[in-house]
């Protein structure tokens, strides 16, 4: 059976690591003296209560969490934290729409980037701050975060990591999670203020310099301005957007270890790395050939816009610095693979990741190999660690399903009359976590506002689905799952 008092215990501690976040955001509502400011203090003692009595109701729970109460924790604390983060932008008329609402907030905690606003620079800081924040804060994970801060949690943390971690592949840093996720948020903040700090270099205020760099790192794209990083007209910002959006999408731990290490060698030796590098190089100069020839791009501008958009899709953080609606539409096939592939596993990026689509690519290899040879045997090798047969057969049932999933919700969205470019990106974005869309409806520099209600609450739950990659989601909806042991 599922022990309910473990779960009132954790989602009560979140619920307060949430209402802290909310005070951040309070002092910056009162710092500007903004109308927002009794939104926020409404919303943090209705935060707060909710998560005393639930702290109550879990005050003798243990720490030993079963598998089945890991991956029910980690789907009710997305969508419970997402549920609280939504009161700012109601109580305060910004975003009167509960839908909307919720919407924009899950939006920001899957770190897919996709809005309902249609003019950003009329909201009031505290508001574009907690935005932001969303997406920082769900980056590496919401329950990934409390296994950091939280040591009383390690008793179940290890599978509290399986169900919310990105990729087939698991790296250990450290014996005691705990320890290894704060060395993953150590890397995490290195980058964010790395990337705050190069952002003010480059003429860029404070305020705009956190928030970009929230959602560079967090491979979000909520912006402050509605015509996201487009709106500074430098080449200079653009640059250190993509570069630290690339790293982004490196995997923390290789990051970490290459760092420990002081090898950047290190990074190169990782196979997914080198795709993940070879991919973005390749569409991006690809795109750039493209601008050059049909757009009558410069050189460096078509360098510069082609590889921003590219490593921006793939990564799945959905900044823009041209509006790629009016580029070739060959080049909207490249962004859409884009969207499809993601980044490497164990990063903040969404998507199928580097390491699925080079695994795949070695069993359609061996699959040549065994027709021409019934009765050899062929290992698939990653970075010399032998892949088992089992999880072959996961990778090959998560792509069925991710299908599954794309050709559902694009026939749902094609039924409410939206166009088909835009119903199949508007499903890629919200599954892997991206962002933008492409087409003549809703292009990429375009807020979602216009889709039905029922459609954002389908890309909603889409967000979620594939945040936390599929399968963690689904199987408690089997019959399986609420069987007693």
């Amino acid at each position: 059976m599922i022990d309910k008092s473990i779960i009132f215990k954790i989602i009560g501690s979140l619920l307060f690591i949430e209402a802290l976040l909310l005070l951040a955001c309070l002092f910056m509502a009162i710092g500007y003296q903004e109308d927002d400011v009794p939104a926020f203090i409404i919303t943090i003692i209705l935060t707060t209560l909710t998560g005393i009595v639930l702290r109550y109701l879990g005050r003798n729970a243990d720490n030993n969490m079963s598998r089945r109460d890991a991956y029910l924790v980690v789907t009710l604390s997305w969508i419970i934290f997402s549920f609280f983060g939504t009161l700012p932008f109601i109580i305060s008329g910004y975003i009167p729409s509960f839908t909307d609402a919720y919407f924009e907030t899950m939006s920001g905690f899957t770190t897919t980037g996709a809005t309902i606003i249609d003019d950003i620079d009329k909201l009031p800081h505290g508001l574009l701050f907690w935005r932001s924040m969303t997406q920082w804060i769900g980056g590496l994970g919401i329950v990934f975060f409390t296994t950091a801060v939280l040591p009383s949690f390690v008793g179940g943390s290890v599978k509290v990591f399986a169900a919310e971690s990105t990729g087939p592949i698991s790296s250990r840093l450290h014996p005691r999670l705990s320890t290894g996720a704060k060395w993953i948020w150590v890397v995490y903040l290195v980058l964010t203020i790395g990337c705050v700090l190069s952002f003010m270099a480059c003429g860029m205020g404070w305020f705009d310099s956190i928030n970009y760099a929230m959602g560079s790192t967090a491979t979000g794209g909520f912006s402050t301005h509605t015509d996201s990083a487009e709106f500074f007209r430098s080449p200079a910002v653009e640059y250190v957007a993509t570069f630290f959006c690339f790293f982004s999408g490196v995997n923390f731990t290789l990051m970490y270890m290459a760092a420990k290490h002081r090898s950047i060698k290190m990074m190169f030796k990782s196979e997914e790395f080198r795709f993940y590098t070879f991919v973005v190089l390749a569409f991006s100069l690809f795109i750039m050939a493209e601008l050059m020839i049909h757009n009558g791009y410069d050189l460096e501008k078509a360098f510069r816009c082609g590889i921003f958009q590219v490593v921006s899709f793939i990564t799945t953080t959905g900044l823009f610095n041209d509006d790629a609606g009016k580029w070739p539409h060959v080049t909207w096939v490249v962004l859409a693979t884009c969207m499809f592939l993601g980044a490497c596993s164990g990063s903040t990026s969404g998507g199928f990741k580097g390491i699925r689509s080079m695994m795949m690519l070695k069993i359609m290899r061996n699959e040549f190999k065994q027709i021409l040879h019934p009765n050899a045997v062929l290992p698939i090798h990653v970075d010399g660690s032998n892949i088992p047969y089992q999880k072959r057969v996961t990778l090959l049932s998560f792509l069925s399903v991710y299908l599954l999933i794309c050709l559902f919700a694009s026939f749902a969205i094609i039924s409410a009359g939206i166009d088909n470019t835009n119903a199949i990106t508007i499903t890629l974005s919200s599954l892997g976590n991206v962002g933008p869309s492409l087409g003549l409806e809703i292009g990429p520099t375009m807020s979602w506002s216009m889709l039905p209600a029922w459609i954002k609450w389908l890309c909603s739950a889409l967000m979620l689905i594939g945040r936390l990659e599929i399968f963690t989601i689904l199987v408690i909806f089997t019959p399986a799952f609420w069987r007693d042991r």
